[in-house]
């Protein structure tokens, strides 16, 4: 008799992006000429810019000649060509020493999260803010690291960390023992971003309890703040507990291309049983490369592109399309006489619901009257309810229809 891992079974519902997607679809099936909206999932809209276009064009190109022709990458890890740049401009012009066998290739920084926390014991507790990007919740239910659903949408076993106005939507540091920390910086869904004086919190606090930061930097090229950190590797301290998480899918439109990294630093320990401290940087190459195969040679070369003088310059209109429609609806809103968050160094707007309208009720009330789709806060945790999420990544002729309908909803 075959049996199932019933810890997939402990998920209290579906994947909050695919929900969103159904009751979309319901909705246009029964409205067939209704032009809705998209300000939901975090999507691009801008295409890649010529200077990715043009690296991956020569890619295709070489893979076509047997003298250039590329197979699997340097172990799966990567090729040295982008992770060195990734090394200059990511790191080492922020002042930050990472070497490039720190640097780790993947196909996406979701994938990265999820899969991160399987190198580490099921004993270690974790601790999450609440809101929070599912993932991070999802895969520990999945492997086993934590109990059943209790009441709010939480499951036993995990240290929740609320998230809400009076903290301005940072955590505040957990009371409880925990081992594993994760972070997101600019925050996804808050918008909301962490000082050097908070992170340095953080950092002390991992390194006092042998605990190890997980930070979600995926959002960093949208901060414009001088004073406002991009990499937690700027922290002291941070290379002996922390591990980060970098995408190129929102800072170059490389969703539906697929490449991220990951950086785990030789100083980072974890411990046995019998307490040996345990270098985790070998342990993740080892399961990254038995259970993945490296992103494709064309897809890196475009990657690599974005940080030629052509590419910065390039993206960094795109990364100013998309925040100035982050300013547009904050801005628009706030006229309107909602409250709102987020949307200065990050490209989400976390907006509170009026009059006391709970997250799912909003939502039907938004895509109902105004067609125009978003995420309840309720969908990334308990101290959720009560907000919204929208993005700023459509086109700028859409948001500025979609807030002409949020009129209609006042």
């Amino acid at each position: 008799m075959t049996k199932i891992n019933e810890n997939f079974l402990k998920l209290q519902a579906g994947y909050l992006f695919p929900e969103i997607g159904r009751r979309k679809r319901a909705f246009q099936e029964a409205n067939p000429d209704a032009d809705i909206i998209s300000m939901g999932i975090g999507d691009v809209t801008q295409p890649l810019v010529p200077a990715i276009i043009e690296a991956m064009k020569k890619a295709v190109e070489e893979m076509g000649r047997g003298e250039t022709f590329k197979g699997y990458d340097d172990g799966g890890i990567g090729y040295e060509f982008l992770r060195e740049a990734i090394k200059e401009n990511d790191y080492k012009a922020r002042g930050v020493d990472i070497d490039i066998d720190e640097i780790v290739i993947s196909d996406g920084a979701k994938c990265d999260t999820g899969n991160m926390q399987e190198i580490f014991s099921l004993d270690n507790v974790i601790a999450v803010s609440d809101p929070v990007y599912p993932v991070y919740v999802d895969t520990n239910v999945m492997s086993g690291r934590t109990g059943g659903p209790v009441e709010r949408g939480r499951y036993e076993g995990i240290v929740y960390m609320p998230c809400t106005e009076q903290n301005n939507f940072v955590p505040d540091l957990p009371k409880e023992k925990v081992d594993l920390i994760y972070l997101c910086f600019p925050n996804n869904p808050t918008g909301g971003v962490a000082t050097k004086e908070q992170l340095k919190k953080w950092v002390d606090y991992a390194n006092e309890h042998k605990a190890i930061i997980l930070f979600d930097a995926a959002y960093e090229a949208f901060i414009s703040d001088p004073e406002i950190p991009h990499s937690i590797f700027e922290i002291d301290g941070a290379k002996e507990v922390a591990i980060e998480f970098r995408s190129f899918s929102k800072t170059a439109g490389f969703t539906g291309l697929r490449c991220a990294f990951t950086v785990i630093p030789k100083q980072l320990k974890a411990y046995t049983n019998d307490g040996r401290a345990i270098e985790v940087a070998p342990i993740w190459k080892r399961r990254h490369c038995t259970k993945f195969n490296g992103v494709s040679y064309v897809t890196q070369a475009g990657a690599a592109a974005v940080y030629s003088s052509e590419g910065k310059e390039q993206n960094q209109k795109i990364i100013d399309i998309y925040m100035a429609n982050a300013r547009l609806i904050c801005e628009t809103l706030r006229k309107l006489g909602f409250t709102v968050y987020g949307g200065l160094n990050a490209p989400y707007i976390w907006l509170k619901t009026p009059n006391g309208v709970g997250s799912w009720e909003f939502f039907d009330i938004l895509l109902n009257k105004a067609h125009v789709v978003g995420t309840p806060g309720a969908g990334f945790g308990s101290a959720g309810e009560g907000f919204f999420r929208l993005t700023a990544f459509g086109t700028p002729d859409n948001v500025k229809e979609a807030l002409r309908r949020f009129a209609s909803i006042v």
